[in-house]
Order: structure tokens, then C-alpha cells, then sequence
């Protein structure tokens, strides 16, 4: 069983197909101050998203958010997703062929995003060097 505010495993992201289930899942989040992180069936394909605003910890800057962008985009550039959405406090990657494969690709941003995050909060950005 995964810990409250910890990164999930993939077998344990919820399938908020249905939309009570999204909901349930978001109180969830918010009520563990975690980061949402869930998988969806759209049509015969599947989605995922994240959604840092369930948690009160700062989101993750700009910068350090390029990382998740490049592996977007290598998603998008591969053909697993046609569409990508990334903010510093929100991720969507949609068509996904398999549930397996979407459960994957949101463990793993789910684990990143989580990471990034914690990092921010324990290293704070130093000012620029003139």
C-alpha cells in the first residue's frame, strides 16, 4: 500500500473514468496533501493527468519543469500520446493505447513531479551569480 503524499505505483493511480471517482480521488489527494495523479478511459484509448494544486506544498518552477516537458514531448515525438499539456501545476498526455501503458507514464510522472517538488522545497534556488 502506497504512503499519503508519497509517489503510487502504478498499480495503486485510481482509474477516475467515471467522474465520482475523479472526485473521490481529488479529496483524496487534497485530503493527504499529495499530488493527484490518476488515469481515465477516453473513448477506446486512455488518458493521464496530474494535478499539483491538491497539494499545499509549492508548485515546481519553471525551470526545473523542463524535465517533464522534454519527456512529453519524447512521448508526443515517439507517437505513445498526441497530446501533451505542461504546467507548473498541472499535466495531462492523451491518446494513451493501453491502460498499462497509462498507468506507467503516470507513475512515472507522478514519481518526477513528486521528486521535483520535494527538491524545490529542500534546496531553495540561489540568485543568479552577474
Amino acid at each position: 500500500m502506497s504512503t499519503p503524499g508519497m509517489p503510487l505505483q502504478a498499480a495503486h493511480i485510481p482509474d477516475c473514468t467515471k467522474p465520482e471517482a475523479h472526485h473521490a480521488a481529488y479529496r483524496s489527494a487534497k485530503a493527504n496533501d499529495a499530488i493527484f495523479v490518476c488515469i481515465a478511459r477516453r473513448g477506446r484509448h486512455w488518458m493521464v493527468e496530474l494535478d499539483a494544486m491538491a497539494s499545499s506544498k509549492p508548485y515546481v518552477p519553471d525551470h526545473a519543469m523542463t524535465i517533464l516537458q522534454a519527456a512529453a514531448e519524447a512521448l508526443v515525438l515517439d507517437g505513445t500520446v498526441k497530446q501533451a499539456n505542461i504546467g507548473a501545476d498541472y499535466i495531462s498526455m492523451w491518446p494513451i493505447e493501453t491502460e498499462a501503458r497509462a498507468r506507467e507514464i503516470g507513475a512515472a510522472f507522478h514519481a518526477a513531479l513528486y521528486g521535483l517538488q520535494l527538491l524545490h522545497i529542500a534546496v531553495p534556488r540561489q540568485p543568479e551569480r552577474s
